[in-house]
C-alpha cells in the first residue's frame, strides 16, 4: 500500500440502503469472483462470518496473523481491518449482514451474541467447531441459502435474522474460542464483563477511565476489576487502553486524518498527550507507526 493511501471499505448494497442487507457466498468461488481484492487490507461496513470448512493458510485481522484450519469460524465486526494470504482453495461459506441483524437490546443473550461472538476485540476473532457439531450449522446455512431466494415471502428479513441468531447461538453453545477463558451467561462476573465490552465499544472515544465505566454499570471499580480479571485475566484499564490503541492504529493506517485530528477523534484534548500515550502503549510514535 502506498503512503497516505487509505484502505478500501466495502458496504452491502450501498446504492440500495433499504435493501435486505444480507448475502451468503461459497468458497472458493468467492475468491475467484473477487480476484485479488480480498488479499489486500480492507474494512467492511457490515458484519461478516467466514466459515472455513476445509483449508489452510493465513487470515490477518487487526494487525495479527491467524492460521486457517478445518472448521474455523471467523467473526468480523464493522471497522476491523482484515485480508487473506494468496491461497484460494479453501472450502466454506461467507455470510454478510448489516447492523440491523444484531441487537444489543432486550436481553443478556443478545448482548452476549453481539459482544462475545462479535465485537470482542480483546480476544481472538475465531471459534473452532468440532466435526460432530457441524451438521446443525450446515442445516442453518442451507436454510439461509433457500430463504435468500424467497424475497417476496412473508417476514423474509425477520426469518433471515432468526436464522443468523440461531447460527450464533449454536456457535456460542458448542464452539471453542481459539484462546482465552470460555464465558458463561449464567456467571454474573462474565455477564458484567460482557456488559463492560458493550459499554466500551460505545464509549471508548470519550470515556478513558475505569471509574467512568464502573459508574455507568452501577458497580464499584473494585467489582468491575474483579469481574474483568475473572473473565479475561486482564484489567479493565488495559482493555480500555488496548481498544483506544487499536482504533488509533486503524485510523493511522486507513484514514487520511492528521495525527492531531485522530487525537481529538479519540477524546484527547491535548494531541501531545495522545502521542505520549501511543508511544507508551506501542513503543512507536504515531508518525512512525503510520510510516
Amino acid at each position: 500500500m502506498k503512503k497516505n493511501e487509505v484502505f478500501t471499505k466495502y458496504d452491502l448494497e450501498k446504492d440500495a440502503p433499504d435493501g435486505i442487507q444480507f448475502d451468503i457466498m461459497e468458497m472458493p468461488s468467492f475468491f475467484v469472483e473477487n480476484g485479488d481484492n480480498p488479499m489486500y487490507p480492507h474494512i467492511h461496513g457490515f458484519y461478516q462470518i467466514i466459515w472455513f470448512r476445509k483449508g489452510t493458510g493465513a487470515h490477518y485481522v487487526d494487525f495479527k496473523e491467524y492460521s486457517i484450519t478445518d472448521n474455523t469460524l471467523f467473526f468480523l465486526s464493522p471497522g476491523q481491518i482484515h485480508y487473506f494470504d494468496g491461497k484460494r482453495d479453501q472450502e466454506g461459506i461467507i455470510i454478510h449482514f448489516n447492523e440491523s441483524f444484531l441487537s444489543d437490546e432486550g436481553s443478556s443473550e443478545n448482548v452476549f451474541l453481539k459482544y462475545n461472538v462479535f465485537n470482542a476485540f480483546d480476544a481472538v476473532p475465531y471459534y473452532n467447531i468440532a466435526p460432530a457439531d457441524t451438521r446443525r450449522l450446515n442445516y442453518i446455512v442451507e436454510e439461509m441459502e433457500i430463504e435468500t431466494q424467497q424475497t417476496n415471502a412473508f417476514a423474509h428479513k425477520d426469518y433471515l435474522k432468526y436464522l443468523v441468531k440461531m447460527f450464533l447461538i449454536y456457535v456460542q453453545r458448542t464452539g471453542q474460542k481459539g484462546t482465552g477463558l470460555p464465558l458463561c451467561i449464567n456467571n454474573s462476573s462474565n455477564r458484567t464483563f460482557v456488559q463492560f465490552r458493550q459499554m466500551l465499544e460505545h464509549h471508548y472515544r470519550h470515556m478513558h477511565t475505569v471509574k467512568e465505566y464502573a459508574n455507568r454499570l452501577n458497580v464499584s471499580t473494585k467489582t468491575l476489576t474483579n469481574c474483568v480479571y475473572e473473565s479475561s485475566r486482564s484489567t479493565p484499564l488495559k482493555i480500555i487502553n488496548d481498544r483506544i490503541v487499536l482504533e488509533a492504529k486503524r485510523q493511522l493506517l486507513h484514514s487520511s486524518l492528521k495525527i492531531k485530528e485522530i487525537a481529538f477523534y479519540l477524546g484527547f484534548e491535548d494531541p501531545s498527550y495522545f502521542v505520549k500515550f501511543f508511544k507508551r502503549q506501542t513503543g512507536y510514535l504515531p508518525a512512525e507507526f503510520r510510516e
